[in-house]
């Protein structure tokens, strides 16, 4: 099984782009994050012909997560479990084979200090005490962390210590989310750098590989037993009007 976590930057503006990886790359699980669109504008019926179901939490121009998947999609979430009234769009998770998925976008924090910072560390707080009350065994977390976990995930450490998406308190707000049984996919397979899932539009950043990697996909350690291989769908960052963001993936094992 591929399970695929995709920051797609606005699914109306990239929907060809989709749908022709899709059939290219033909993955079984994909957790999107920053559709940027209402419920009513998801291409169900496209999705459903190309084989796939889908379940969408989205609002208007921001935000919004997806989870589409080639099985059934049962018992549907769309929020985090603590019944906390949230406007932004930003959890979506469901059940696929006996396997507890979520699709999940976390908050920028925007500058280190500031209240869209505080509001980032308190989501973090609500995700890791939902995915703990979680008592599926399978248990994915996909999504756009914002969070670089390491030195090794930036491409200059020096630049970036201690700023936003690489300070020490979003570090460890990771490092707490894994610690309640969640390993990272890609660092089982890749222990080497310069392996990054998102650059800026800006300064030919892609092009000099200049990036960070905060997008991963976080697997219950059951299921990181089962885990084939894993990696970063560079290509995906190239061509007309790409997504800032490349797809993460990891292949389990039956």
């Amino acid at each position: 099984m591929r399970i695929v976590s995709w920051n797609i930057n606005s699914l109306r503006k990239r929907q060809e782009r989709l749908f022709e990886w899709l059939e290219t790359t033909q993955p079984d699980v994909v957790c999107l994050q920053e559709t940027k669109c209402p419920d009513d504008q998801i291409p169900s019926l496209a999705l459903k012909a190309a084989g796939y179901g889908c379940a969408h939490h989205g609002e208007k121009s921001y935000n919004g997560v997806a989870i589409l998947a080639r099985m059934e999609l049962k018992d549907v979430r769309a929020s985090l479990c603590d019944e906390v009234v949230d406007p932004q769009a930003r959890v979506i998770a469901a059940t696929i084979n006996e396997m507890r998925v979520f699709s999940i976008y976390a908050p920028n924090g925007q500058a280190v200090g500031s209240p869209a910072y505080e509001y980032k560390m308190h989501w973090y707080r609500r995700l890791r005490d939902c995915i703990a009350r979680e008592r599926a065994a399978n248990l994915i977390v996909c999504g756009d962390f914002n969070v670089a976990p390491e030195d090794i995930d930036v491409y200059n450490p020096k630049l970036w210590r201690g700023a936003i998406m690489a300070s020490d308190a979003e570090r460890a707000a990771f490092r707490q989310l894994c610690d309640i049984g969640l390993r990272d996919t890609l660092r089982i397979h890749h222990k080497e750098g310069e392996l990054f899932s998102w650059w800026d539009y800006q300064m030919r950043a892609f092009e000099k590989n200049r990036g960070l990697r905060i997008d991963a996909v976080l697997a219950s350690e059951s299921l990181a037993k089962k885990c084939a291989a894993s990696g970063i769908d560079i290509e995906m960052r190239k061509g007309q009007e790409p997504s800032d963001h490349a797809p993460v993936w990891a292949e389990f094992e039956d």
